[in-house]
Formats: structure tokens, C-alpha cells, sequence
């Protein structure tokens, strides 16, 4: 999952984005409710992680703003040091999903945030995250660094496609087969013309750490670049 977290202490926001690496997600963290909620408008989150007491705010505003704008679906969960039960059921009435109390436990927080988003959607279509790229399935949406890139139908399905499958050798029939049909009339040059356009709209050109690579006389690889080579 990709996770907001919110929380001014610095060590905390460490040891947390520490905590969620290890369970293999990704996150965002933010010190000021300011800019958490800019970011949470840019970018889309599977599970936004909160403390209540903030240096601009409380959890209890950014609950209501996360309800009243980012609506129902994303599932929210308090982590804070208060343990007051008047605290645990506003937050609970407010929107929140669940509720952690600090210090945080690295394998019972995993396993609640893994818990809630089950819970919260059962059977959703994954987002695909790869580097500075995010591909909503569900959500027909591609974006960039969470800016979202223009493309039409077929450019999407072969996007979605080829981040499904880092490093694999895809021959241009391959492509074209699972993208337009088999019995489509239509020749692997299309497949061609979409690759082109797919690497400028994306930048697939390594500078922002993937490469859609031509093989000559078969078809393409989409690989990570490595910074180091």
C-alpha cells in the first residue's frame, strides 16, 4: 500500500515510515496538517496513518476534512499517544477506522493497517507502483511523481500491461494480441506507434528510473534503470 502519514515528531515520522518499508509499503510523511492535506489532494493513498494532537491542527479537523473531501473509501487510522477512551470514541465516531496507541509495535501495526484495508476493500483492483509511477487500475489513472499523465484507452491498457510485467521480453504479437485482440485488423506497427508515444507521455526513458527498451527483431523490455551503472 502507499500510506500518508501525518505526525510532527520527527523521530516518530522516522520510525514509522521505517516500520511501513519493512511490511513493503511505500509512504509520504508530512509534519503539518497544511501539508498533508495539499499532498492527500495531489496524490491518491491506499490508508492515511494520523496523529490527533498537531502543532496546526488536530485529528479530529483532519478526519472531517478526509471525510467531507476524500469521502468514505480510504480507510483512516489514529496513532497517538493518548490512550483516553473520550479520545478513542471521538476519533471513532469521526471516521476513523481504527486506533493505535503509542509506542508503536512493528508487527501489530502491519497487521492492523493490513487488517483495516481488507476490511475496507475487499477485492479491490491493486495500484500498481513503480518508482515515481502510480497506476490505478480501478481508477482508469496514471500518474507521474502524482501528477496525472493524459492517455487514451489503448495507451493505458498497454501501460497497465507493461507495468505488470517489469523485465520480461515482450515480443510485438505478444502486445499485440493481449492489447487489441487476436483478431484484430491491425499490424504490429500499431504497436510500435503506441510504444513511441507511451515513452515520451512517460519519460520512459530512464531519467526517472524506467526504461521501455527496443529489442531488435522481436518486440520491447520495460526495465529498472540502475542509478549506479
Amino acid at each position: 500500500m502507499h500510506i500518508a502519514v501525518l505526525e510532527d515528531d520527527p523521530d516518530q515520522r522516522d520510525l514509522i515510515e521505517l516500520l511501513l518499508s519493512s511490511g513493503s509499503h511505500t509512504s509520504q510523511a508530512f509534519g503539518l496538517t497544511a501539508n498533508f492535506v495539499e499532498g492527500a489532494k495531489r496524490e491518491r493513498f491506499d490508508l492515511l496513518l494520523i496523529d490527533w494532537m498537531l502543532p496546526d491542527g488536530t485529528g479530529a479537523e483532519v478526519l472531517r476534512w478526509v471525510r467531507e473531501n476524500l469521502g468514505w473509501d480510504v480507510p483512516v487510522v489514529v496513532a497517538t499517544a493518548r490512550d483516553d477512551e473520550d479520545t478513542v470514541v471521538a476519533a471513532l465516531k469521526l471516521g476513523a477506522d481504527d486506533y493505535l496507541v503509542k509506542p508503536l509495535k512493528g508487527m501489530e501495526l502491519l497487521a492492523r493497517l493490513d487488517n483495516v484495508a481488507r476490511r475496507v476493500k475487499p477485492g479491490g483492483l491493486p495500484v500498481l507502483r513503480l518508482g515515481c509511477y502510480e497506476v490505478d487500475v480501478q481508477r482508469h489513472r496514471l500518474a507521474i511523481d502524482g501528477d496525472a499523465v493524459t492517455l487514451t484507452q489503448k495507451e493505458f491498457d498497454l501501460s497497465v500491461y507493461l507495468f505488470q510485467n517489469p523485465g520480461k521480453l515482450l515480443s510485438r504479437d505478444h502486445l499485440l494480441n493481449k492489447i487489441w485482440g487476436i483478431n484484430a485488423e491491425v499490424d504490429t506497427r500499431t504497436v510500435d506507434t503506441h510504444i513511441s508515444r507511451l515513452r515520451k507521455k512517460l519519460m520512459l526513458d530512464g531519467s526517472k528510473g524506467w526504461k521501455l527498451t527496443p529489442i531488435y527483431g522481436y518486440g520491447y523490455r520495460f526495465d529498472r534503470v540502475d542509478s549506479a551503472a
